[in-house]
């Protein structure tokens, strides 16, 4: 199975690869520059492992919640590619593509995950990891939401964490301090931003499954409301 991934929501940029049972990774953080830096990581990549678009099995992308313009360069991007090489696409989200690296990284098997979102608000998503004999990956606890420091606070004790020692990730946890002060005596924050390596697994899992979609059918996530996505020309 070969399938690359790519990732552009946030500051990070990031290109991962999946040959095989072998994972390889091109982490950069560049803020502003990812429409500069994507097209050469990819390539570079690709390079490194003499493999073309058109050997890959499938094309994952961080879908979002993150940066309006980040999350519509990755979109772009991955519609080209899929569209050129006649690719199906899988979707990840990039909040749970950070409480999966949580767990890969920190065994942490409950992630709290919020990135700032501007405006006074996160983006904000709960995850386990469901773990079963082959796959371990995470799955949604809570739907992910745009919310006030403070409704995440509250949104987060709506479940309770059963003892499981919890992890948390992104940038919203240090971006609004003090509306998330009653979540502060908690694990220290230890994924700062999504990395395109860790979105592989949720990838593989997806492919595995039959849960590919088309070029026609990409639809990146941005919680908010007000945002849309256009589709490529004539296909509506």
């Amino acid at each position: 199975m070969k399938i690359l991934a790519i990732d552009t929501a946030t500051e990070a940029c990031s290109v991962a690869l999946l040959n095989g049972n072998e994972t390889d990774v091109i982490f950069d953080i560049c803020p502003q520059q990812h429409s500069q830096r994507i097209l050469p990581m990819i390539d570079e990549l690709l390079s490194k492992h003499a493999l073309k678009i058109v050997d890959l099995d499938a094309l994952a992308y961080g879908r979002g919640p993150g940066s309006f313009t980040g999350v519509r360069i990755a979109t772009g991007i991955v519609q080209g590619l899929a569209l050129g090489a006649n690719l199906p696409v899988i979707e990840v989200s990039t909040l749970a593509a950070m409480a999966q690296q949580n767990y890969m990284q920190h065994g942490y098997l409950v992630s709290k995950v919020l990135i700032d979102a501007r405006m006074q608000e996160v983006y904000f998503g709960h995850f386990k990891v469901q773990q079963n004999a082959v796959d371990a990956v995470v799955v949604e606890r809570q739907t992910e939401a745009v919310l006030s420091p403070e409704e995440a606070v509250a949104k987060f004790a709506e479940i309770s964490d059963d003892g499981q020692l919890v992890g948390r990730a992104g940038t919203g946890w240090d971006a609004y301090a003090d509306g998330l002060v009653k979540l502060q005596n908690a694990e220290p924050v230890s994924v700062l931003y999504p990395s395109a390596e860790y979105m592989l697994p949720i990838a593989r899992k997806a492919f595995k499954d039959g849960h590919t979609i088309s070029v026609d059918d990409i639809s990146p996530v941005y919680l908010r409301d007000k945002v849309t996505w256009k589709k490529l020309p004539g296909r509506e």
